[in-house]
């Protein structure tokens, strides 16, 4: 298919993420603009539209969606509000790049994934930016070789600086695990087929009420065993680890050491205080990609399935967190339409 011209991005959702996605394929991005955004705070559409020539507010998603100058969509708004935005993309014909989750629940997700396949084509690429992230490509890329044998073991390592007063045990699993979902089988190439969690003595850091840490442990169809430490008041900064236990070697990501100095009798780095910082280069590029795929007319990245695969994973991860023990995860028969 021949290659379109300057790409008409609506934005929906203009809250922290939204309005640094809109930064971002403005002043970072090439091959697009931002001709809409929407949220459902008029006032806050309007200050973000007016820092972009030629920006239209809407508060209502399928108004922005009929425009003319609209030609691929990119949903931050809260997750709630996915599945309708994306149900109405999907009608409008419209290249969508949805921040995780694609929706909530599995139920939800499996109405979008019904919807795409009727279809017949892919319109939606599910935000896992991790999967752009240079030290997780390079992971990828060797495991791909088989120097390392087949892996067996995955450990991660997922720390937040401090949680929002609001957090509550669940988030844990459905917004900071949910990444290390996604990564597993992308890595490892196998779905998720059971959830462990175990809970911990809590932080005394932690607010009150909130299981913090937890450790997680999945086991997957290939046979692989991961676990992940997720602790989101760790107090000292943002870090997000990962080792491959291989028949033949191992191989780490995330140690964050690109420059360690020696001074005044001490040695160190820095460490990243946030998922923007970090990750900022995999936003940057999971974007870059999108819009030259979308601009070819063509779908790649992250697909329903593996927002519907994750979500029904994140409700083992709760249902072990609250009732305790190991639970299945139960998935649909993956459609032709994602491989």
């Amino acid at each position: 298919m021949a290659q379109r011209g300057t790409l008409g991005v609506a934005v929906v959702g203009t809250g922290k993420m939204g309005a640094d996605h809109v930064r971002r394929i403005q002043e970072v991005t090439s091959g697009a603009r931002v001709s809409a955004v929407v949220d459902v705070d008029a006032e806050r559409a309007k200050a973000v539209a007016a820092r972009v020539d030629g920006c239209t507010a809407y508060t209502d998603p399928a108004a922005a969606m009929a425009a003319a100058d609209v030609d691929a969509v990119l949903i931050a708004s809260p997750g709630p509000a996915h599945e309708a935005a994306l149900l109405t993309a999907i009608e409008h014909g419209l290249p969508v790049l949805c921040e995780k989750p694609l929706t909530p629940d599995a139920a939800s997700a499996l109405r979008v994934l019904d919807t795409e396949r009727k279809l017949g084509r892919r319109l939606v690429q599910v935000g896992f930016m991790r999967r752009y992230d240079a030290e997780y490509l390079r992971l990828k890329t060797l495991l791909e070789t088989g120097q390392l044998g087949r892996p067996l073991m995955l450990h991660n390592r997922h720390r937040n600086v401090a949680s929002a007063p609001d957090w509550r045990s669940e988030m844990l699993i459905n917004d900071s695990v949910v990444h290390e979902m996604d990564v597993t089988r992308w890595l490892l190439d196998q779905e998720i087929t059971a959830v462990t969690v175990l809970r911990p003595r809590p932080s005394a850091n932690a607010p009150d009420a909130l299981q913090d840490p937890q450790f997680v442990v999945f086991e997957t169809d290939g046979g692989a065993v991961v676990d992940v430490e997720i602790f989101v008041n760790c107090g000292f900064g943002y870090q997000v680890q990962a080792e491959v236990v291989c028949e033949r070697g191992t191989a780490r990501i995330g140690d964050g050491h690109a420059m360690v100095t020696n001074m005044a009798g001490r040695w160190g780095g820095t460490i990243a205080q946030d998922f923007v910082e970090r990750f900022a280069d995999a936003y940057d590029r999971e974007l870059q990609t999108w819009v030259d795929a979308t601009r070819a007319g063509e779908v790649v990245g992250p697909s329903v399935w593996d927002g519907y695969a994750v979500a029904a994973v994140c409700e083992a991860g709760v249902r072990s967190l609250e009732e305790g023990g190991r639970v299945e995860v139960e998935l649909v028969e993956r459609p032709k339409l994602y491989g």
